[in-house]
């Protein structure tokens, strides 16, 4: 009896279910008899609510506390009833009435809504509203809206365009979201396309595509550059350098003497791709994207010791070749291939490799791999002053849309806290790449360097930081001298035994001295600086270990409140740890929501290698092999957001604009490619080619349209009807960057130290802003001072010290980006500080005389030395008018600088600092010395140098400021 009751109830409620489901739907039936759906509801639940929502609710009504102008979009109610700024927000019938139609025109200049100018609405988006007003601003309720948008969900495509399947949104609206194709091209498969059929057997693929647009629009194109301009042209995009006098002219004979200039063209991008110059100028555009510093930032900007073994890690992958795809994966899963490979050769369990870590036991491809996952701690973090959760959940969001940015070419930011606004990537998703990355445990590990690693200077560098660390050491362990014995007399005089400072530091105030006894407010100041630069130089004593910045997988430990200090391995593994993962609502650590998995993308389609059969987006729930999983999805060859992003960033530096616009953002906003299908032949040849970019950098600059000159016939026309050169009728000219600007005219005057890899140096910059105080959390951070060599300071830029708190002046005003965003394109916009820059920079002043010095050695007469000049700037003879101005000119200069006493220039042995003791606001005053000027050794200055060398200086600084020179044609 018991069992027949236990299966009739069920059966009854679902007899229930069944004739309540009927009556529902008899009654929705009748509804709709009596309120039959209309094209104009299905106009605005399809396409203007949609609008609304996208465009309007984030500042009107998403979130009821923070409504802006006081006026709610979300129910025509609320529109009737306006806000602030207007009453007439919504009059129904009348658009040319209505404020929100005029709004979003931008025709009202009070009333321009949305603000930002990349969020205007189009001119279909405007005619949507428009329609919608006129016909009486109809706005069914919700269940009408959600029966209208269930009806379109069945169909892949239809007029609104096609859905994209993914993990799902947090609303169905989100899920079933439509997009137009050419909107989401970038998620799309990669398929070769034929050449055109125009094109000829000898076409270049690439001149195949870029002539049929270009046809189209009624241009011819450019004509060949000249030789010289070629040669110019390439050396620069390969190796960053100018050539050197003989270089131009050997490869000036070769190209005049070839009956086929495309060999010639090949032979020459084959010989500066071999050069071990090549890595470092490439490895600088990759670590543009990376966020390469040496330096943490934020309000300590603490050294990471030992990131430039990052640095020359990407230099050797670029000049080996390094296919792509392995590219990817080591710096995002290397540690893991590592740990794998130790527990495969040795044959370990977790309790033994998590040993090898700890003591960094590494052989050379282990220990290789671990450097590569540098990357992971490319970004600026510092955790002082912050909660333990929130540091650690702001170095898990910026690694997780640092991967998105680089590698997928998708910025992952606004997915944190939302489904993404405009591209089909959904909340879960980003939440399933964070899960990847939450057992990712930052750490400065011992690996041991590697052969080709170049190890010189250790000794010195590591001399002049020991002098910083026993100064500071010696001064702070005065000022506690003073303290404690003060506070011993404070015990004898309460009758008390004396407690040192450590061990007293929890007693109740009545029971010991007062906290800085002793000391007066310039002691307290001086102490803090004391402390503060001590731990600031024992941290740089670590660039002198066999250490890298890297990761490993472990637990969550305790992390210091100044755990930008030092960051170590947790002594124990914990072997059955695993990250809970949530959503987080809003990006919120307090408003944790749906439980997720570690996985990927899944809008691009492509499954994780060894992924669950119930999701294939889905890695590995264990600790190890998350990362590893998504490095592989990564560079998956069916991964189309990869494989097309490396593609446009390589043709990016080749042509100085993209094919697709926005090299990190491949996502709706991004800008569309201007050749879609030269992209993906470009992409899908590079994939089926092993993932090398040096055989993609030979495809790209043998094609005619990278040989072509940097002018036009039409060139009038073409700006008019082609402003941005979208069509590639010409080579676009662009001037030299930062970097090549520096190192160009290294080479030039002579100074270049062409040593490569290794600890990073110190150019000399302007020492106002090298010696000017830097505020950094309690203190002042040390001075920067030069390497006190010329030779070791004049080594290429790459090797330069890069300190996210101070930019060189020189590399600032020419566009070298600021480590702590992502760089996708650097801006290129003239300004005249840059002149000013070019004339005036003490940089500048101490090249020329150096160039100077270098004619005077090489060329007797003033004639021979101009034309020597020309020779090394801009690899040419001057012509006859040229020469006979710059010889006069010289000349002039030289009676004008007979009568000029330049002053010497001196440098500090020791400077005084002052700041505000902050607990007594007094200001107080501290010296800090500076060892590396006690033997330095200065490059020649004005004072040094004879009236005749100055005036020939003045000539090369003529040429080194001329357009010839910094552009590129």
């Amino acid at each position: 009896m018991d069992t027949i009751q236990q299966h009739s109830i069920p059966s009854f409620s679902i007899l229930l279910l069944i004739t309540a489901m009927g009556f529902v739907d008899s009654m929705n039936s009748s509804a709709k008899e009596l309120n039959p759906v209309t094209e104009h509801d299905r106009f605005f639940a399809l396409k203007v609510y949609p609008l609304l929502r996208e465009k309007c609710f984030a500042c009107h009504g998403d979130d009821p506390e923070k409504i802006k102008g006081e006026l709610n979009l979300t129910t025509r109610e609320n529109m009737l009833k306006g806000g602030e700024y207007s009453k007439k927000v919504l009059v129904p019938g009348e658009s040319n009435k209505s404020d929100l139609y005029h709004s979003v025109t931008w025709k009202n200049t009070n009333l321009e809504m949305p603000p930002k100018e990349n969020d205007r609405l189009t001119e279909d988006q405007i005619s949507l509203f428009e329609t919608w007003i006129n016909t009486g601003a109809p706005w069914p309720d919700e269940s009408i809206q959600k029966s209208i948008r269930e009806e379109q969900w069945p169909a892949p495509a239809n007029n609104d365009g096609i859905l994209v399947k993914t993990s799902g949104g947090q609303a169905d609206i989100w899920t079933y979201r439509r997009y137009q194709p050419e909107d989401i091209w970038a998620f799309q498969t990669v398929i070769k396309p034929e050449l055109p059929k125009t094109a000829k057997a000898r076409n270049h693929p690439v001149d195949a595509f870029i002539d049929v647009k270009r046809k189209a629009s009624g241009f011819k194109r450019a004509p060949l550059a000249e030789d010289h301009t070629l040669i110019r042209r390439i050396y620069f995009d390969l190796i960053g350098l100018p050539p050197k006098p003989e270089e131009f002219k050997r490869w000036t004979a070769l190209f005049d003497e070839s009956s086929d200039k495309t060999k010639t063209t090949e032979a020459l991008i084959d010989a500066l791709l071999a050069s071990p110059h090549y890595g470092e100028r490439w490895a600088q555009h990759w670590l543009d994207v990376a966020r390469y510093a040496d330096t943490g930032g934020m309000s300590n900007d603490y050294e990471r010791s030992n990131a430039w073994r990052y640095r020359d890690y990407v230099i050797r992958s670029f000049n080996e070749d390094k296919p792509y795809d392995q590219f990817v994966v080591e710096q995002i899963a290397g540690d893991e291939l590592a740990d794998a490979s130790v527990r495969n050769r040795l044959n370990l369990n977790e309790e033994e490799v998590h040993k090898i870590r700890l003591e960094g036991k590494y052989n050379e491809q282990e220990a290789e791999w671990i450097v590569a996952t540098g990357f992971l701690r490319m970004g600026p973090w510092d955790n002082a002053m912050v909660k333990a959760p929130e540091a650690r959940q702001m170095y898990l969001d910026d690694v997780v849309n640092a991967v998105g940015q680089t590698f997928l070419a998708t910025t992952m930011r606004c997915v944190k806290c939302h489904d993404h606004k405009f591209d089909p990537i959904p909340t879960r998703d980003y939440y399933r790449l964070y899960s990847a990355f939450a057992g990712t445990q930052m750490a400065e590990r011992s690996v041991p360097f590697l052969p080709e690693e170049n190890l010189k200077g250790l000794t010195e560098g590591r001399k002049h930081v020991e002098t910083m660390v026993a100064f500071a050491t010696t001064e702070k362990h005065k000022l506690k001298e003073k303290q404690e014995n003060s506070a011993r007399a404070w015990y004898k005089e309460h009758g008390k035994p004396y407690v040192t400072e450590s061990d007293r530091k929890d007693h109740p105030d009545e029971e010991k001295p007062p906290r800085a006894v002793g000391l007066n407010h310039v002691d307290q100041g001086q102490l803090k600086v004391r402390e503060q630069d001590e731990w600031i130089w024992k941290r740089r004593l670590e660039r002198y270990e066999s250490m890298a910045q890297s990761v490993y997988n472990g637990a969550d430990g305790k992390l210091a409140w100044n755990g930008a200090r030092k960051l170590r391995m947790n002594k124990k593994t914990h072997t059955d740890w695993k990250p809970d993962s949530t959503i987080l609502d809003g990006g919120s650590l307090t408003a944790p929501g749906e439980h997720v998995l570690p996985g990927v993308l899944s809008a691009i389609g492509v499954p994780v290698s060894d992924a669950p059969s119930d999701d294939p987006f889905l890695t590995t729930y264990q600790l190890e092999g998350r990362r590893l999983g998504v490095a592989e999805w990564i560079a998956d060859p069916r991964n189309s957001l990869t494989t097309r992003a490396i593609v446009n960033r390589i043709w990016q530096h080749h042509f100085n604009k993209p094919l697709a616009g926005n090299p990190n953002n491949f996502g709706v906003k991004g800008a569309k490619p201007t050749h879609p299908q030269l992209l993906d032949w470009l992409t899908a040849d590079f994939v089926e080619n092993g993932w090398k970019l040096k055989r993609l950098h030979r495809l790209i600059m043998t094609s005619r349209a990278y040989r072509q000159a940097g002018s036009h016939p039409d060139i009038n026309k073409l700006r008019e009807k082609d402003p941005n050169n979208d069509l590639m009728a010409y080579y676009p000219p662009r001037r030299l960057t930062a970097e090549e600007l520096r190192d160009g005219i290294l080479r030039i005057t002579g100074e270049l130290n062409p040593t490569r890899g290794g600890l990073p140096v110190m150019p000399e910059m302007n020492m106002e802003v090298a010696l000017a105080p830097r505020m950094i959390q309690f203190s002042l951070a040390p001075a920067y001072q030069p390497s006190p060599t010329p030779q070791s300071r004049n080594r290429r830029t790459i090797y330069a010290y890069r300190v996210r708190g101070l930019a060189d002046p020189f590399l600032e005003i020419f566009n070298q980006p600021n480590p702590n965003d992502s760089c996708e394109a650097r801006n290129t916009a003239a300004v005249s500080p840059q002149a000013f820059t070019l004339l005036n920079s003490d940089f500048m002043t101490d090249r020329s005389l150096a160039f100077a010095q270098r004619l005077k050695k090489e060329a007797t007469s003033t004639e021979a030395q101009v034309k020597r000049a020309f020779q090394l700037t801009l690899g040419r003879q001057p012509d006859a008018d040229e020469l006979t101005r710059l010889t006069e000119y010289v000349k002039r200069m030289q009676s004008y600088h007979a009568d000029i006493d330049p002053e010497p220039v001196n440098y500090p042995s020791k400077i005084t600092r002052s700041l505000v003791e902050e607990f007594s606001g007094k200001p107080f005053e501290y010296e800090e010395i500076l060892p590396s000027f006690a033997s330095y050794q200065p490059d020649t200055k004005p004072a040094d140098a004879s009236p005749e060398t100055r005036a020939l200086a003045d000539m090369c600084l003529l040429l080194l400021n001329s357009n010839e020179f910094v552009y590129l044609y």
